[in-house]
């Protein structure tokens, strides 16, 4: 520790990105970076279901989590920035446009929750822009990790979890289904898990008296074609992606069961502290093997067939989840469209990264960046 923070001191002067800095600086860097994302998605974890329970509280301890691995993020980039170490230009881009779109969103989020007051629906524009925040800056970190990590011991392990940040990120919009089906459920019972003034609040949004579908409006608020179309686009999308780009066998698979380890943990640790509790999306597992697996297929026929068996996979075990533990509920007739734009996608990503005709695409993309960056002041 003494090590880097006398090296950080030393290399504390301007430089353009892609400077050039001791291996052992640029990786303490990005392990800084792994601590401060764990320390935002942790206090994104506890944010969610803290707002099952009570209304909006502004210095809540998650927010705290949040805003201390905010700073961190903060730290880094505006190192990365001044010094041009550990990134270079279009990864240093990523960062500070992550990084700002976030800076910005915070406020607005705050604002829009002193106007509506309630603070429980994943899917609002304030939400969204957090959401997109994040991921560029989990974008920036892919792209420098792959620039600067090879060597180091953890490569592959940090690799991984910077991927992991990309699927929390999208699957945390869908954690409003995992929370509000249980917590719909627990409201059948007799036993809500939200005090009476957050209930109260959700039946005047409505503009009706408190009953079962203020609750369900309030747990349940997108239609049942959003949780299985996003999981399987969005999250096991991503794990496509990481499976091309790492090129590792059971990526996929060592991604998603890394992610619903920390979920389970998550869980755990939650119901102990008497916080509302969530569905554990299990099914995601068996369409990250089916990923894994279509790797196997020849490549002519694997954006099809791949995307026909993950799609199946994926809802059949969604089904089974929601027959014998529990799930939101699904139209699983949405698979008739998701097939398609899965299979689109995975072509799209298979044109882009296997054939002579896509990297030339990229390359050429790359041509123009580089020209138009050698006459662009350093940030």
């Amino acid at each position: 520790m003494t090590g880097t923070a006398e090296l950080i001191r030393g290399h504390w002067t301007r430089g353009e990105p892609g400077r050039e800095a001791p291996q052992q600086l640029v990786i303490a860097l990005y392990r800084w970076w792994v601590v401060a994302m764990a320390l935002k998605i942790a206090g994104a974890t506890w944010d969610i279901c803290w707002h099952f329970k009570w209304l909006r509280d502004d210095l809540a301890p998650p927010h705290l989590i949040n805003t201390v691995g905010t700073v961190i993020v903060l730290g880094l980039v505006v190192f990365h920035t001044y010094t041009g170490i550990g990134a270079d230009r279009a990864t240093l881009r990523w960062m500070q446009w992550g990084l700002g779109i976030f800076l910005v969103a915070a406020p607005l989020d705050v604002i829009n929750h002193r106007v509506n007051g309630l603070d429980i629906t994943a899917w609002s524009p304030s939400h969204a822009l957090l959401y997109l925040g994040t991921g560029l800056m989990s974008i920036g970190l892919i792209r420098g990790w792959a620039q600067h990590g090879r060597g180091d011991r953890y490569q592959h392990p940090i690799a991984c979890f910077l991927w992991f940040t990309v699927l929390d990120n999208f699957l945390f919009l869908n954690q409003h289904q995992e929370y509000g089906v249980l917590g719909l459920a627990a409201w059948d019972r007799g036993q809500p898990y939200a005090e009476d003034i957050l209930l109260q609040f959700a039946a005047d949004d409505l503009g009706r008296p408190l009953d079962r579908i203020a609750v369900e409006h309030f747990t349940l608020p997108v239609p049942d074609w959003v949780y299985p179309s996003w999981a399987v686009l969005t999250g096991l999308g991503t794990l496509l992606l990481a499976r091309r780009l790492i090129g590792r066998k059971w990526t996929a698979t060592t991604i998603t069961a890394g992610y619903l380890a920390f979920r389970c943990v998550a869980w755990g640790l939650l119901a102990a502290a008497d916080f509302p509790i969530s569905t554990v999306p299990f099914f995601l597992l068996a369409g990250a093997v089916a990923i894994d697996l279509s790797f196997q297929l020849a490549a002519r026929i694997r954006p099809l067939v791949g995307a026909v068996a993950v799609t199946a996979v994926s809802y059949a075990a969604l089904s089974v989840q929601e027959t014998y533990l529990a799930a939101p509920p699904s139209d699983y007739w949405s698979a008739a469209y998701v097939v398609v734009l899965l299979a689109g996608l995975w072509w799209f990503v298979q044109f882009l990264l296997d054939t002579e005709s896509g990297r030339r695409l990229i390359s050429r993309a790359q041509m123009t960046t580089g020209a138009r960056e050698s006459t662009t002041p350093s940030p």
